[in-house]
């Protein structure tokens, strides 16, 4: 009998209840067998940027409000995790609850495209408490893997100098669905398309390619191949010209004349190879075609070419799909706030070097006259905006999206987070889009947070 295989999780998967960690699972069990089913809220944050970051660009949030809609608990799922040793301890109760599963809660968030810093809340979720729980693993699944390439690509953005960026990553991605993941956070922070065609499809960026060594390697010769592929595809004519020796496949390729899109190139010395196919490209009056650079890519290597090259073009893959000199962030979904007696009691952790912040909070951005960011103030979101002489009013940073358990706001489309994307960038102190920041960017704590910290350290000595 053959083996029954399953593709993944889909967004749509009945069984997504299932796609978390079993501890979520025992908690959520221990707060409702303990009634303890008040109100409670969690924020999502990174404690710290890795190396060389100065900025994260926000993604995935999209993805995380339709899993909270969608959540549930098929009868077989529930059955089977009765049926583990966890839960022997564990009464009915527990299991009934699983089965009329419904998110309720509200979610407060930064909207897809914004410009964040370490330790500020991307999200909040506010629920009955095992609720809130549950939710966790998926959570920082989704949100920090589609942040991490997003702030990924949008180095390389910067460091590409307005020429285009495709993402290639899919092939290199950690599962497919990683790769159209990938895809969605490259086009937020501006990249100009992918090559992944279900992305094209589903999301609607716009998909791009050329050919793969094996098109060329296929025919008798590499003029052969070329002039295949232009008659084929005449509007779309980009030819891999590295197959056998660059010089003369670009050489070869000018001679299909003003059917020639660009050339591309996949591996050698990029720099002085672009400048010299844009000689050859020139020569033949090719003014118009350009050259596209591919292989192992990433901003470093971006920023030498337009320093260096000629390039007009990157196809970028492994470095960003897998986000490949950072390939986590230190997010944390902790537990700030909960209700008690009908009030809410701040709490935090006090753990050596990794305490919290305590209490529902707000991130205000402050800009200077020309529009700049100049600093971000994180304070108690009861306490409103804080006195600031800035000559912009500030900006909260986090909305609320979700209510009652479905989505209450408009979000944004791709495009529109891709536009706040590329308008946050410009806002952006120069030396932080740079590729080796020198200063962090100041974000601050409200005087009123700062109080609250400051008393509940003092309760716990």
């Amino acid at each position: 009998m053959r083996p029954t295989y399953t593709t993944g999780i889909h967004l749509d998967d009945a069984s997504a209840g299932l796609a978390t960690d079993l501890y979520e699972l025992t908690m959520a069990a221990g707060y409702v067998e303990c009634d303890r089913m008040a109100p409670a809220s969690f924020e999502l944050f990174v404690r710290g940027l890795p190396e060389d970051r100065s900025y994260l660009v926000t993604a995935g949030l999209d993805q995380a409000l339709h899993y909270l809609e969608e959540l549930r608990f098929e009868a077989a799922d529930v059955e089977w995790l009765r049926s583990l040793p966890e839960f022997r301890g564990v009464g009915p109760r527990f299991f009934e609850w699983l089965r009329d599963f419904r998110f309720s809660g509200t979610v407060d968030a930064m909207p897809e495209g914004t410009i964040a810093f370490s330790n500020q809340p991307l999200l909040r979720v506010t629920a009955p408490l095992p609720e809130a729980q549950l939710v966790e693993t998926y959570l920082l699944s989704t949100v920090m893997h589609q942040t991490m390439i997003a702030s990924k690509a949008a180095r390389m953005v910067c460091a590409a100098e307005g020429r285009a960026l495709f993402d290639f990553g899919t092939r290199r991605a950690h599962g497919p669905a990683a790769g159209v993941a990938a895809a969605r956070a490259a086009w937020i922070a501006g990249f100009e398309g992918t090559s992944n065609v279900y992305a094209g499809r589903r999301l609607g960026i716009p998909v791009v390619g050329t050919m793969a060594h094996s098109w060329v390697m296929s025919f008798d010769t590499e003029r052969e191949a070329f002039e295949a592929f232009a008659r084929f595809f005449p509007d779309h004519t980009a030819l891999l010209v590295d197959t056998y020796d660059v010089i003369e496949g670009c050489r070869r390729a000018t001679r299909l004349g003003d059917s020639l899109r660009a050339v591309r190139i996949d591996s050698g010395d990029l720099a002085s190879v672009s400048r010299r196919c844009r000689e050859i490209l020139d020569d033949a009056g090719l003014s118009a075609t350009q050259v596209i650079a591919s292989g192992d890519l990433d901003e470093r290597r971006i920023s030498d070419l337009v320093t260096q090259g000629a390039v007009n073009a990157f196809g970028v893959g492994t470095r960003l799909s897998t986000s490949d000199d950072a390939p986590s962030l230190s997010a944390v979904y902790k537990l700030i706030e909960r209700e008690e007696g009908g009030r809410a009691v701040p709490v935090l952790k006090r753990s050596h070097d990794k305490e919290t912040l305590p209490g529902s909070k707000q991130v205000w951005r402050v800009r200077d006259a020309s529009g700049r960011f100049e600093r971000d103030v994180i304070e108690l979101a009861s306490a409103g905006m804080p006195p600031t002489e800035a000559s912009y009013p500030l900006e909260p940073l986090l909305h609320r999206v979700m209510t009652d358990g479905r989505v209450s706001a408009i979000l944004p489309t791709l495009t529109e987070a891709r536009v706040r994307c590329r308008a946050s960038l410009a806002a952006l102190p120069e030396h932080l889009r740079g590729l080796n920041p020198t200063l962090p960017y100041p974000v601050l704590l409200g005087s009123e947070l700062q109080s609250l910290f400051r008393d509940l350290m003092a309760r716990a000595a």
